[in-house]
């Protein structure tokens, strides 16, 4: 019988801490080294496999792709502090105030554009929806 109990054992451990309060973080980390230990113990696992990991993530860190995350978030946070997302969210709700529903149209429209370009949307509809008496 081979190690594959390790993982089934691994992901109810993983479950159970999850279930039981701690952060998401501590409990990948908690049950990582856990099991990375249960599974030295039974030879499972080669600690020696641990010198290959800076390796790894100088590779993953040379990718120019993964650029562009740290971007997006600079993005989304420079229109937000400067209120440009909340100013296009009232301008397209004027636009669109003739139209039955327009609020929402108007937050799925700028929810759309933005997302496209930054991926952070979620709070700004907020404050004007509640200043409409939406809630």
């Amino acid at each position: 019988m081979g190690f594959e109990w390790l993982a089934v054992l691994m992901f109810v451990g993983f479950f159970f801490i999850l279930m039981s309060g701690f952060p998401v973080a501590f409990s990948f980390a908690g049950t990582a080294i856990v099991f990375g230990l249960i599974g030295t113990a039974v030879g499972a696992f080669n600690p020696a496999r641990l010198l290959l990991l800076p390796n790894s993530w100088f590779g993953t860190m040379s990718n120019f792709t993964l650029l562009a995350i740290p971007f997006f978030v600079f993005l989304g946070a420079v229109l937000e502090k400067s209120g440009l997302a909340e100013e296009l969210l009232e301008t397209i709700g004027i636009i669109l105030s003739r139209v039955r529903g327009g609020l929402a149209l108007a937050v799925v429209l700028v929810g759309t554009v933005l997302a496209a370009t930054t991926g952070v949307v979620a709070h700004i509809p907020h404050p004007n929806c509640h200043r409409s008496g939406i809630t």
